[in-house]
């Protein structure tokens, strides 16, 4: 087509048809720039068909890691729930008129302090697309701006799982300082034998922490915290979490 009009364009020119000339050439340069377009509108296209293939591999991989984490803090609810209520149950046996017995009480004091509460999210497809700069190729606005407050979210729960773990750390310090047996403990739970352990011949009961006024008052904070844990932290971060999931599935499932 080029070849065209240069001949063309020749022939006028020794012909000396200025206008007709004038005309052609402009015919020549909006071929031209018809062609860019064209060839800048392909490029574009496959850029853009890149660029979402490359969004659903994200989005895939999100929604799994997202899917897993949910799993975990469901289970991480469940664990410090039970934490805090065995603590609760103890407090209940300091008052008056309730009967404690050794294995009970100890079984009490294994289900509210052996677990650690520690929430471990997914997150390693999502560091490193913050790492690497690839986050903006998440087309979503919201979805990524709710995926960047949530790497800040996981900051302020570690946080609170420290206060945690020091309230529980503390508890457990005062029944250990005040001469009540870990040994004991472990024998009515049966962790002993299972640690190979062998059963203490002579041993000491532990019911005298459920007059300790010291035990009392850390059990409280303890349940205190355990409690804000779960109301001020993990309750908002689950519905974080299933916004965030709603939102890569609806992106999912409309391109």
């Amino acid at each position: 087509m080029l070849k065209f009009f240069r001949k063309i364009r020749k022939e006028l020119i020794v012909e000396k048809k200025v206008s007709n000339y004038l005309l052609y050439a402009f015919g020549e340069i909006a071929l031209v720039v018809v062609g860019i377009l064209i060839a800048l509108a392909i490029d574009n296209a496959n850029d853009n068909r890149l660029k979402r293939e490359k969004e659903q591999v994200y989005l895939k991989g999100l929604k799994e890691e997202f899917d897993i984490s949910k799993i975990k803090l469901e289970e991480l609810i469940k664990i410090n729930r039970r934490s805090y209520e065995a603590a609760q149950e103890i407090v209940l046996l300091m008052g008056d008129g309730h009967v404690a017995t050794e294995e009970g009480f100890s079984n009490l004091l294994s289900d509210a302090f052996t677990n650690d509460i520690f929430f471990n999210p997914n997150n390693s497809l999502l560091n490193e697309m913050i790492n690497s700069g690839s986050l903006k190729d998440i087309s979503n606005d919201t979805l990524r701006i709710r995926l960047t407050n949530w790497i800040s979210t996981i900051d302020d729960i570690a946080n609170q799982e420290k206060m945690l773990g020091e309230e529980r750390n503390n508890t457990v310090n005062v029944f250990r300082d005040e001469g009540y047996s870990i040994h004991t403990l472990l024998d009515n739970t049966g962790m002993s034998q299972r640690l190979g352990i062998p059963t203490s011949k002579n041993p000491i009961s532990n019911l005298g922490a459920l007059e300790s006024v010291a035990f009392e008052n850390n059990l409280l904070l303890f349940i205190i915290t355990s409690q804000s844990t779960e109301i001020d932290h993990y309750n908002p971060l689950m519905v974080s979490l299933n916004s965030i999931l709603e939102t890569i599935n609806n992106e999912l499932e409309n391109k």
